[in-house]
């Protein structure tokens, strides 16, 4: 795999899941602009081929302004992994429109303004890869997460419907859906499960574990790994997809 010359841009880059895969992106050659809303973090983790940028995705101006940035830099954007978002349960009946707004503020339109703004630089190429991080939730209800899920649910409708508007041209729109990964997330959502189920920690933790199908938490790595793969040589006829990494059938 040799990505040498690409410029791929990762939001919400700078932990967790978004941070494996823009380390995955650098190790095959590629430069990588992580994106977050604090620079402090995004500096903690900034190499020679991962470079910093402030950007919230809720804020339109932000996140073109912080786009035309990154290709004024490092050139045209040929991989667009829209990672960033929240995931915080709530039932229905405790939820108001604040929190739905929030959730899909940053879930669903933050990825479409993110790909918005990639896609003029990424066309005036010969190829481009959009790798949406969703979720398993997006391919399945999540209990006490109706936002969530639908937010994911919604992000894979994204990429669908771009995918059959660029059907044969050299750009591929797909979506890793991963089950329980061993992130931040995970450790936070640990204590708001054990606090909302009456449940300890270990007992919340374990829920999570036996949500995945092999029944051990992801190592962020491993959807790394597969964004690394639908970059790779022979990936072009994967279009539109939603790659579940559950550790088995979602």
């Amino acid at each position: 795999m040799d990505l040498s010359g690409k410029h791929a841009l990762v939001t919400g880059g700078g932990t967790g899941i978004g941070l494996a895969i823009a380390n995955a992106l650098a190790v095959a050659g590629a430069d990588v602009t992580i994106t977050g809303r604090r620079m402090e973090v995004l500096q903690s983790v900034a190499t020679d081929h991962l470079h910093p940028l402030v950007m919230d995705v809720t804020q339109t101006d932000q996140v073109f302004d912080g786009v035309d940035a990154a290709v004024a830099a490092r050139g045209p954007i040929q991989i667009c992994v829209p990672n960033a978002g929240i995931a915080e349960g709530r039932s229905l009946h405790k939820m108001d429109l604040d929190f739905w707004r929030r959730t899909m503020a940053t879930n669903l339109d933050g990825a479409m303004l993110t790909i918005q703004a990639c896609l003029p630089s990424m066309l005036g190429t010969d190829w481009g890869r959009v790798i949406a991080v969703s979720s398993i939730a997006g391919v399945r209800g999540l209990k006490g997460a109706p936002a969530y899920t639908a937010s994911k649910h919604g992000l894979i409708g994204l990429i669908r419907g771009l995918s059959e508007d660029y059907m044969g041209k050299p750009y591929t729109f797909n979506a890793l859906c991963p089950g329980y990964v061993d992130t931040e997330i995970v450790t936070r959502n640990t204590a708001d499960i054990a606090t909302r189920a009456g449940l300890s920690e270990e007992d919340a933790l374990n829920t999570m574990v036996r949500a995945n199908r092999h029944k051990r938490l992801i190592n962020a790595d491993e959807i790394g790994a597969a964004a690394v793969w639908l970059c790779g040589a022979g990936s072009g006829s994967v279009n539109g997809q939603t790659i579940e990494i559950a550790g088995g059938q979602v």
